[in-house]
């Protein structure tokens, strides 16, 4: 293959993999039409997973270093209504910590796929051998 061709594929790949890169992460989901009541049982549930993550080790740090204490978070979370404990609820479930190994994969994945595209352009080789 001639130099310019790879040149022309390799510019290619480098501005597609640059707008892949800046797209911005886009979540879709339902949106009710309706204010929609939640049930006790909604609520219970709810501040049993608020409970479960306040109840972790460094979060319960974070908050003492903040000057939080449990009847202070306790009280709080008294005087919120139903909507908000719901709304904290949402986005508690949406924390990733670490964030999703997913995408790693992907980026991982999509590296040794363009590796192996110019490797295979160029002409090159790649031999093993045991001594």
């Amino acid at each position: 293959m001639s130099k310019r061709l790879v040149k022309c594929v390799s510019w290619c790949l480098v501005v597609g993999m640059f707008v892949v890169g800046i797209a911005p992460r886009v979540d879709a989901g339902f949106s009710p039409s309706e204010i929609t009541a939640l049930s006790q049982a909604d609520r219970i549930s709810d501040l049993q997973n608020i409970q479960k993550i306040l109840e972790t080790k460094m979060i319960r740090k974070r908050l003492q270093q903040l000057g939080f204490s449990q009847d202070d978070i306790q009280g709080r979370l008294s005087r919120l209504n139903d909507q908000q404990i719901h709304q904290i609820a949402l986005k508690l479930d949406e924390i990733r910590v670490g964030g999703n190994g997913f995408e790693v994969l992907v980026v991982l994945l999509l590296i040794g796929i363009l590796v192996g595209v110019w490797l295979h352009v160029s002409g090159k080789k790649i031999v093993v051998q045991s001594k």
